[in-house]
């Protein structure tokens, strides 16, 4: 590329660079990889001006033209900065209204492009400096007038070069590694990794242990059993243990050849888990961790991207069965099958595919049931004493009769026994504390009584506090899909009648959490804010009509953001 290419190249980019960085500045709710793209733009703005004004300056016949020419190569630095520029330019959706406004200057970079993005930026910032360093240097060198000058100048014009393929190299392996990440994204949206995020840092510390040390446990890691049938009463903690489960194998068996990947089910997402999806999210576990055998997967984005249509079942049952061949065993955690849909047919095609996928049909199933053990019980416990009023903190003897009378109403529930924590964070004295664990509910309608005493407490707040709680509860058990915190907090902003939304007016995610009594809790990867169990949105689905019986005309009423945004059901 001769030198006024590389100028009028500089100057388009300028004009681009310009206009991405107003819109950096106008980005709301923004996270601080703004902030840094836009001071990273400004300081290529800078130099790239600087460049361009002693091109126009200098003598192409000079040797430094050559480290500059390698700057505009196809491809090359200047053209990767480029790309970047236009992934971050605004991706505004047409519309009217607060629709429009909520948007059209949202951040919608994930952390992944966020960091390839930045990392083109360095490298070009890194590259301009080396060339107006060299510049300098060969001004100073050519005022000695000497051989070894001229020399050294070409020995560092030779080490630019090399600097430069080898960033182009690099920028090579970025777009290799993004076309990946981005064919895995088209192959399935799902993010479980996230979800099992939130799992683990939410886990007792020393719970679960008696799981991962049991015999069928084991058997099924290091024996001939294929498959491990781990059912258990509602609130068991099944989907902590296969948490735990899934932690211990990550860490502990996958490698190269040893695969690993799971899947949540959930009973609020039945109309996205259909089979094909929850397969297609192994493929895309398996095939992510091995870029090398992810040629099956490329195949499927190639046949259909640009079809817009989506693999068939068959097609990705055919995709996965070429990547196993790279593992010499993979194990799947399947959690929640209960909440897999099973009137379409959905979960019966899933086990039907999976005992496909394994070696030999399986002839008998192990089982282990999931219970909370008194033991990990009390860890819970014991590791929510800091939540607890100041009368129980200071009291040791408290505190184990605390945790005995947990452990002997919960009966393996290990969501009882978090319901049960709750009813105490509101029991100031010590004889209120005793009277409350005296009083827990137990057997089999222990559950629904500690919803109602959760409902109660509720009921009982100061009266804004109460509305909010209802409105959070409402909009989240009719949502027919989970729904992130954003969401929420917009619809919960717009009032009744109104359409349009008061930024002044959106409330806090943690106050919208302690308002709701234990019942809501949010997955802190994903930003899902949900009930803490599906079967709290099978008491709501009861107990809702009657005890906030406007919600749907609430719901209905606030439209704007919150009614184009969330499905409510009838």
């Amino acid at each position: 590329m001769d030198p006024l290419s590389v100028t009028a190249s500089i100057v388009t980019i300028l004009q681009l660079t310009s206009k991405v960085i107003e819109y950096l500045n106008d980005v709301k709710d923004a996270s601080k990889d703004r902030a840094r793209c836009a001071i990273e733009a400004s300081n290529i703005y800078n130099l790239l001006v600087t460049l361009r004004f002693r091109l126009e300056e200098g003598n192409s016949n000079e040797p430094w033209y050559t480290a500059v020419r390698a700057l505009g190569v196809q491809n090359g630095p200047l053209d990767q900065y480029r790309h970047a520029l236009e992934q971050l330019q605004p991706k505004t959706t047409s519309g009217s209204g607060i629709k429009k406004m909520a948007n059209a200057f949202m951040w919608r970079l994930s952390k992944e492009e966020v960091t390839s993005i930045l990392s083109r930026m360095e490298r070009l910032n890194g590259l301009v400096q080396i060339a107006l360093e060299m510049d300098h240097f060969k001004l100073s060198q050519e005022i000695k007038r000497s051989m070894d000058t001229i020399q050294s100048e070409s020995e560092a014009i030779k080490d630019n070069t090399s600097s430069v393929r080898k960033s182009v190299d690099a920028i090579q392996q970025d777009q290799n590694r993004e076309r990946h990440d981005m064919i895995m994204r088209w192959l399935s949206s799902t993010d479980f990794p996230a979800q099992q995020s939130d799992l683990i840092a939410r886990r007792q510390e020393g719970t679960g242990v008696w799981f991962l040390k049991s015999p069928e446990f084991a058997g099924w890691i290091h024996g001939s059993e294929q498959t491990l049938f781990c059912p258990g009463i509602p609130g068991a903690g099944k989907t902590m243990v296969a948490a735990i489960a899934i932690d211990y194998l990550l860490g502990t068996m996958q490698s190269n050849t040893i695969g690993v990947a799971y899947i949540y089910c959930n009973y609020k997402a039945q109309a996205d888990q259909t089979a094909a999806s929850l397969l297609a999210a192994i493929l895309k576990q398996l095939a992510q961790a091995r870029p090398d055998v992810a040629e099956p997967v490329a195949g499927l984005y190639n046949h259909h991207a640009n079809r817009m249509t989506r693999p068939s079942l068959e097609e990705i049952i055919s995709a996965l069965q070429s990547v196993l061949t790279n593992y010499s065993s993979v194990y799947v955690v399947v959690d929640a099958l209960d909440e897999c849909a099973y009137k379409d047919g959905t979960r019966s095609q899933l086990l039907a595919e999976l005992h496909g996928l394994q070696q030999n049909e399986f002839r008998s199933m192990p089982t282990l049931e999931v219970r909370a053990s008194g033991t990990d019980v009390k860890r819970f416990v014991l590791g929510q004493i800091y939540r607890l009023p100041k009368c129980v903190q200071r009291d040791e003897e408290l505190q184990g009769f605390a945790q005995d009378k947990i452990v002997e109403a919960v009966d393996g529930m290990f969501l009882l026994a978090r319901l049960h924590v709750d009813s105490l964070l509101d029991k100031r004295t010590k004889s209120k504390v005793k009277s409350t664990l005296e009083s827990l509910s137990k057997g089999n309608k222990a559950l629904d009584e500690a919803y109602d005493e959760a409902i109660k407490r509720i009921d009982s707040q100061l009266p804004e506090d109460t509305a909010l709680a209802k409105s959070v509860l409402s909009w989240i058990s009719y949502a027919q899909r989970p729904l992130t915190t954003g969401e929420l907090c917009h619809a919960l902003a717009v009032e009744p009648g109104e359409d349009n939304l008061d930024q002044d007016n959106i409330p806090d995610v943690e106050d919208i959490v302690s308002v709701c009594a234990g019942l809501v809790t949010v997955d802190q990867e994903s930003n899902i804010i949900r009930l803490v169990h599906y079967t709290t949105q099978e008491y709501f689905e009861r107990i809702r009509e009657h005890w906030n019986p406007s919600a749907q005309q609430e719901i209905a009423s606030r439209g704007g953001v919150g009614a184009s945004s969330i499905p409510a059901s009838a």
